[in-house]
């Protein structure tokens, strides 16, 4: 198997960097402070402008749990035919029950609807409650790679797990190494038989904004956990529209 390194992007600027540096795959996100979700098809259209090698697209409605409702199916649906319809060569997706197992039903319904694409199920995998179980469960999905930490917060922490996994696949689907993933990673895993290596390779950059508002930031001060939803609030919104239907001052 020919050696595979991964970036995962988010802006043009390292889409740029890949293509000057030949990587030969990058995995198009937003949001990667998130841990990625579904990118812009202007940045799918724009970077399969400007880059040669393979695009995966990240599909991921939200940020938060793997768990999926029927309405963000088919957001996810639509997003895997736009993907395809825009040039991506393959999708990234990940889908769990609420007990911690692969989500079947939903993730078959995935794989048909990228059928001839690539696909990767990202670290969704991670927090399953039964790491073999789930390998086995993708690799009856016909799943031909899952992104994997062995299931810790980096490859450090899940080296030997990452090791007993691969020795289980044995073949049948590709271990895509990532998750605080470094250079000399690759050396430990390469003799366990890993060939497909995944991380953003990010630095920080300054802006060139010379006026700046450092007191006004336009984001939340914190990420939210993974277990943590923010969603619109249905009483609150019945408020509002309350008080522009009678906007009677106080």
């Amino acid at each position: 198997m020919t050696p595979v390194l991964e970036i995962c992007v988010d802006c043009m600027a390292s889409v740029e960097a890949c293509r000057e540096a030949r990587v030969p795959r990058i995995e198009l996100c937003a949001g990667l402070v998130e841990g990625g979700t579904t990118p812009s098809l202007g940045f799918l259209r724009q970077a399969r402008a400007t880059y040669t090698g393979s695009v995966m697209m990240m599909i991921r409605p939200r940020a938060g749990d793997f768990v999926v409702s029927p309405a963000e199916l088919a957001v996810m649906l639509d997003d895997i035919r736009a993907a395809r319809d825009h040039g991506a060569d393959g999708v990234v997706f990940g889908c769990l029950s609420p007990d911690g197992a692969i989500d079947l039903a939903s993730a078959g319904r995935l794989v048909r609807a990228a059928e001839g694409m690539d696909i990767t199920f990202h670290r969704a995998f991670d927090v399953c409650r039964d790491l073999p179980g789930a390998l086995d469960a993708l690799i009856g999905l016909g799943i031909p790679r899952v992104l994997t930490s062995g299931g810790q917060a980096g490859v450090d922490a899940g080296f030997d797990q990452l090791t007993a996994l691969q020795r289980q696949a044995r073949g049948r689907i590709a271990l895509l190494a990532g998750g605080g993933l470094k250079p000399e990673h690759i050396g430990r895993l390469w003799p366990h038989g890993f060939r497909e290596f995944h991380l953003s390779a990010r630095t920080s950059v300054d802006s060139p904004m010379i006026f700046r508002r450092p007191d006004l930031p336009m984001g939340a001060a914190a990420v939210p956990g993974e277990y943590i939803r923010r969603q619109a609030d249905p009483g609150l919104l019945r408020s509002l529209i309350e008080r522009l239907e009678n906007p009677v001052p106080e």
